[in-house]
């Protein structure tokens, strides 16, 4: 078997496409494992595919990756049951009543606050701000696309500044596998070089002050504004009944639902 070299690009290329093409993000992803394993196996897509399915089983079998895909499923069902017990609308409901949230602009700042302030890990980050921001960009006419934009700008970003989380503590684990006497102090000594962590969140807030929007961006917000809040011919990823909130909770909307699970966790 040959180095791959530049070949090794086509698997995560394969998977972008994919997931663009086809919104399966499973599928795009087992598309992406397959053709590294073919590459590997002479390109042969036999023997790929068994490598394929060998490294998965291998991989779901590993004690620390078991615990990653757990902490992810309970995080989920985490932010369902804020959301069904009526959480996030109430919590959306105090912000209201005390004058937090008057506005587009204090909406976006929200999403923007929340993505810092939450730095445990970038899932929780986009799940937590997606579900209190959305109701908010969608009752003050801000596009779901400068919510998408806001929440990626600060969740990764943050997280990787961070060593008491989940990214840093995965960093760590790298500099220690590679030999490093002192992991703590190098990730911390490079917190400083992370250029494109700093410049990502402080443009976030400059877009958010500013109400700066460029391209199709501000035809995007355009859009919100009239009261369309997707995209002609746009097929949401997630689905319609955790978008919408057409029913009212089965129990009173309160915000410690949402506050105490979150603090908590």
């Amino acid at each position: 078997m040959t180095e791959p070299g530049w070949i090794s690009l086509l698997p995560p290329l394969l998977a972008i496409v994919l997931a663009v093409g086809s919104r399966q993000v499973y599928l795009s992803l087992a598309g992406g494992v397959w053709l590294g394993w073919t590459i590997l196996n002479d390109w042969h897509p036999g023997r790929g595919l068994a490598a394929a399915i060998e490294s998965t089983v291998a991989v779901l079998g590993s004690a620390g990756d078991a615990r990653v895909i757990l902490f992810t499923l309970v995080i989920g069902a985490l932010i369902a049951t804020v959301e069904a017990s009526g959480g996030v609308a109430g919590f959306v409901a105090w912000l209201e009543r005390n004058r937090w949230v008057t506005g587009p602009r204090r909406a976006q700042l929200l999403a923007w606050i929340i993505g810092v302030v939450v730095f445990i890990e970038s899932n929780i980050t986009v799940l937590v701000a997606g579900s209190v921001a959305r109701p908010l960009f969608d009752r003050y006419g801000t596009s779901r696309e400068k919510l998408a934009y806001i929440i990626d700008s600060t969740s990764a970003p943050i997280c990787i500044l961070i060593p008491l989380n989940a990214w840093g503590a995965y960093n760590l684990g790298l500099l220690s596998g590679a030999g490093v006497d002192d992991p703590l102090g190098v990730f911390l000594g490079s917190i400083p070089y992370n250029f494109y962590a700093f410049a990502a969140v402080l443009l976030a807030f400059i877009t958010v002050m500013s109400g700066l929007n460029l391209g199709p961006m501000r035809a995007a917000e355009e859009r919100a504004a009239a009261g369309q809040l997707l995209r002609p011919g746009a097929t949401p990823m997630m689905d319609e009944g955790v978008l919408t909130s057409a029913e009212e909770p089965p129990i009173p909307p309160r915000a410690i639902n949402m506050i105490l699970p979150i603090a908590v966790m």
